[in-house]
């Protein structure tokens, strides 16, 4: 009886060992998890993740950051727990207009450049559109944010 279910547990232990060494490679790949808690609107850095193997397959791996590069620079939407995986609409662009905030917008058409003072309403990162307040006028108005921090508005 005893070698019976000593005979069965070896036999087990063998297959196994045989099924973990015959893992396919997708089992090995790494993720990126948080070090420590990152809170909701602060910027991610690369000191804050470590990369770690993968456990289990994903049935999405396409629903988890893997890049560190997807990661420096951005900020958390939401709270990102240790030692867990990140899902990949957590993170954002940085906003470089802020509401409330005076921009400097500038209207380009062929030779004509006009600039002007304005307050943001809305939050933008580079290539988000954002409504403006003109300071003089108050009027209301659309522009694209640019990565060196001005608004760009077009004739509608």
């Amino acid at each position: 009886m005893v070698r019976r279910r000593l005979r069965a547990f070896l036999s087990a232990f063998i297959l196994a060992a045989a099924a973990a060494m015959a893992l396919p490679a997708a089992a090995q790949d790494m993720v990126l998890v948080p070090v420590r808690t990152i809170y909701p609107g602060e910027t991610v850095s690369a000191d804050m993740l470590q990369e770690v193997p993968l456990r289990r397959q994903l049935r999405n791996p396409a629903a988890v950051e893997r890049d560190w590069r997807a990661l420096d620079g951005k900020v958390a939407r939401r709270t990102l727990l240790p030692g867990r995986m990140i899902p990949t609409g957590s993170v954002r662009e940085a906003w470089i207009v802020e509401p409330g905030k005076p921009v400097q917008v500038l209207y380009v058409q062929g030779g004509l450049e006009i600039a002007l003072s304005a307050i943001a309403l809305q939050a933008g990162a580079a290539g988000d559109m954002v409504r403006l307040r003109n300071v003089d006028s108050g009027s209301v108005f659309s522009g694209v944010v640019m990565a060196d921090g001005t608004v760009r508005i077009t004739a509608s």
